[in-house]
């Protein structure tokens, strides 16, 4: 592997960490914000969103740990489907342009 593939995939495995973390802590705190009458709450645009890019990870994470969207059919089955086709793309990616 080249210096240059190097530093590309460490880029990308310190991105798709932290847009995890951060999808992670956003899908806790609107669902600790939920539970408070009249409190803003992060629109469900931003939650997709995250999960669009590349935070799907995170997002079901945060479903399955927060217990928070389950109820909706567009997150209950929207999210792992982002997930399934970053994972693809990413499997494309990797045998496209880094396997030997």
């Amino acid at each position: 592997m080249s210096s240059a593939q190097l530093i590309i995939s460490l880029t990308i495995v310190i991105y798709l960490a932290a847009i995890n973390i951060l999808t992670f802590c956003v899908y806790g705190a609107d669902k600790r914000r939920a539970k408070i009458q009249g409190a803003r709450r992060v629109p469900e645009k931003t939650l997709f969103a995250l999960a669009l890019l590349l935070g799907s990870a995170g997002a079901l994470l945060g479903m399955r740990v927060f217990h928070h969207k389950t109820r909706h059919w567009y997150f209950r089955f929207g999210i792992p489907a982002i997930l399934f086709c970053q994972i693809a793309a990413g499997v494309f990616v990797y045998m496209r342009f880094f396997a030997a």
